[in-house]
């Protein structure tokens, strides 16, 4: 669908007469079946919700076939299903992460409706695996599943998929997620007492020293700036909602901080240079590749913690690969360069034992893990929350 594809790489900006010309015809025919751009996009989320469910569906007649497919197998083939699904509706992918960007109830039900049965049919599936003696019996299955469903649907957004197949990233994906990274995987104790995550823990630490006078007009417009983009989404915010957010006038806003985009700016370099200095510190620390890995995730866990509403915004610029607007937070380039440069060290030294033709595709593949997803950070609290991403991403939950 045209509406689809152009949603997707532009956001909600596209306007019906650019669907309309993208399609080849007049935008009074679009009309013969949309009255709005909301009706495009309610139908939009309809099918991608109906989609997800068509996956689940399948997936839970699979187990009930007696057949000689692996635990693994099963896994894996659940996985690419998803992510196959998620890159055929990228653009109601992307609108499930913030609310509504109107009044429309329908539209805003559909954006915050959670795939509830396709997390049902992953859970089931594990626990098939947990039955064949595959996974281990120490792992929160409800938790695992709603990870990997949500690492499967983040395959839709491209800069983490890249020029990679769907199928290519989900198998990929999976591998971490079941078998680890590590080849020799390190306890907790270990882990916790390397110098990555003590100058990892000095960043974080160093957030909570950040004054914030409350008579700072600019910076209270900033906070409400950042809310409101991190509910809304940025091009459905106006300035109206963040004048309304803060309590001022439209006007009194654009002189504080200037345009939407000034604002958004200046939100996230702040952003970037927080979660920026923690990635430094773990580089520059003395300790191994997979200690600095490790390190990495708990700044990015309390990053998220601290910060969410930057995350949420964060994710508007990873629909295109590179986005079509730069980056107002952390480069993810340098990033992607940066993980590339330490598991080739970790792959040579012996230290990391992962199946894959591209180093570009695995450092993509495992920055995207190192990210929990909010709802289960929230659920289990951030020390939990890094020892799921240890028993996945690092050590893996299968039985070894």
């Amino acid at each position: 669908m045209t509406a689809e594809t152009l949603f997707a790489t532009s956001g909600l900006r596209t306007s019906l007469q650019e669907i309309a010309d993208a399609a080849g015809i007049l935008p009074g025919s679009l009309y013969h079946h949309f009255d709005s751009k909301e009706a495009i996009l309610v139908e939009l989320m309809r099918r991608y919700h109906a989609d997800l469910d068509r996956v689940a569906e399948a997936a839970v007649a699979g187990l009930d076939e007696s057949d000689e497919r692996s635990a693994s197998d099963r896994i894996v083939e659940l996985g690419t299903a998803i992510a196959e699904c998620a890159v055929r509706n990228r653009a109601a992918l992307q609108m499930s992460f913030f609310e509504g960007p109107s009044a429309t109830t329908e539209l805003t039900t559909l954006t915050q409706l959670r795939p509830v049965r396709l997390n049902d049919a992953m859970l089931q599936t594990l626990r098939a695996g947990r039955w064949s003696g595959y996974i281990r019996s120490d792992i929160d299955l409800p938790v695992l599943a709603d990870r990997i469903c949500q690492s499967m649907l983040h395959v839709g957004l491209d800069v983490i998929r890249h020029k990679a197949t769907p199928a290519r990233v989900a198998t990929l994906l999976c591998r971490i997620l079941l078998e680890g990274i590590a080849s020799e995987p390190l306890g907790d104790a270990e882990l916790d007492s390397s110098a990555a995550f003590a100058a990892v823990s000095e960043v974080v630490d160093s957030w909570a020293e950040v004054d914030v006078d409350a008579s700072d007009k600019a910076r209270h417009v900033r906070a409400a700036g950042r809310a409101v983009f991190g509910r809304r989404g940025y091009e459905a915010t106006t300035a109206r909602d963040i004048a309304a957010a803060a309590g001022m006038a439209t006007g009194t806003v654009y002189r504080l901080i200037g345009s939407k985009d000034q604002l958004l700016a200046s939100i996230m370099q702040e952003f970037g240079e927080k979660v920026g200095a923690g990635w430094i510190a773990a580089l520059n620390s003395d300790s191994s590749v997979l200690e600095k890995l490790d390190a990495l995730s708990w700044i990015n866990i309390m990053a998220l913690e601290r910060f969410p509403d930057e995350f949420r915004i964060q994710l508007a610029w990873m629909r295109q690969s590179p986005p079509d607007t730069p980056n107002p937070g952390w480069s993810f380039a340098a990033r992607v360069r940066q993980m590339k440069s330490m598991l080739t060290a970790g792959i040579r030294a012996g230290d990391i034992s992962v199946e894959s033709r591209s180093t570009e595709m695995l450092a993509r593949c495992f920055i995207g893990v190192q990210w929990i997803p909010e709802n289960i950070l929230r659920q289990v609290g951030p020390r939990r929350a890094l020892q799921l991403v240890r028993d996945t991403s690092l050590r893996g939950v299968v039985a070894r």
